[in-house]
């Protein structure tokens, strides 16, 4: 078995032109093993040039692998791509304390106030639809929200 530590350097040179950056120690490591794995099976008469066919043999490869798996078009999964939301007690604890304290607001709201922000709101109705709903024009709608956002902005919540 050769010593090939010696063209390690030249290799990543020769396959750093030809390939990601990110993907050069991979490719290096794939032509090692290759080398590898032929073993001594016979005398490699100029090892150098044999060595570098590996590896154009090994980029040829991957290229063809690349395209069969359409790798161009995956992306990282990187936090800012696939942001990991982070579930500790506490973030839960806070939820269930901001819901409550929203389930207390609307309660002390008046009745009207609050039947017009929950169909707005949650049912996404049009002023139109609960003016029609509740029977009051479409202008009242309009102050009984902005008294329920008045209302909700006095406690601190959205």
């Amino acid at each position: 078995m050769h010593d090939l530590t010696a063209y390690v350097p030249a290799l990543r040179r020769y396959i750093a032109k030809r390939a990601d950056a990110a993907d050069v120690d991979d490719l290096v490591q794939d032509v090692l093993l290759r080398m590898h794995v032929r073993g001594q099976a016979e005398a490699i008469g100029n090892i150098e040039g044999y060595l570098f066919q590996v590896a154009a043999s090994v980029l040829t490869d991957r290229a063809r692998r690349d395209r069969t798996r359409e790798r161009s078009a995956h992306c990282e999964l990187t936090e800012s791509f696939h942001p990991v939301e982070d579930r500790t007690p506490e973030r839960v604890l806070r939820g269930r304390e901001d819901v409550d304290r929203l389930v207390e607001a609307l309660e002390a709201m008046p009745d009207l106030t609050r039947d017009a922000f929950v169909l707005h709101r949650f049912e996404e109705m049009s002023y139109d639809a609960i003016g029609e709903h509740l029977g009051i024009s479409t202008s009242a709608v309009g102050r009984h929200l902005m008294k329920a956002v008045r209302f909700l902005a006095a406690r601190d919540l959205p």
